[in-house]
């Protein structure tokens, strides 16, 4: 379900896509919240900012209390949010390194000692170079 309303409209299957609207017809509030969710994943998509404080005026005027909780989260940090938005860099692979690292730790917790984790690391890393090689070479 939630999918149908974060996914780009254009990537939705027809049978999803009339199906959402079959929900969003008994549920203003959330086709409401959907234009709001959507309008801020295509801010995401083009990377800019311009409309953030507009966007977040909005969304503290909404219905919706986590949606409002949201935009009040988003204020609180505006600049981070902000520069997070317009700047081309992303943490996205150091977090997912992260996420990796503290599996492997969980997995391994009691079992064995250091050396064995930092080969368990290097191994996956390893790993997801070689797959990411694989794949910029099948396409």
């Amino acid at each position: 379900g939630t999918g149908w309303i974060t996914r780009n409209p254009d990537h939705v299957s027809d049978d999803d896509r009339q199906k959402l609207k079959a929900i969003l017809a008994r549920c203003p509030e959330l086709e409401a919240t959907t234009g709001r969710v959507r309008s801020f994943a295509a801010m995401m998509a083009i990377r800019s900012a311009d409309r953030l404080p507009a966007w977040i005026t909005a969304a503290r005027a909404d219905q919706s209390h986590g949606l409002r909780a949201f935009a009040d989260g988003l204020m609180t940090e505006f600049d981070a949010v902000a520069l997070g938005l317009s700047t081309e860099w992303s943490s996205g692979c150091v977090e997912g390194r992260v996420t990796d690292i503290k599996m492997l730790k969980r997995q391994m917790a009691g079992r064995a000692g250091l050396p064995l984790l930092r080969k368990r690391v290097l191994l996956v890393a390893a790993d997801r170079r070689q797959h990411r090689a694989t794949a910029a070479t099948a396409s």
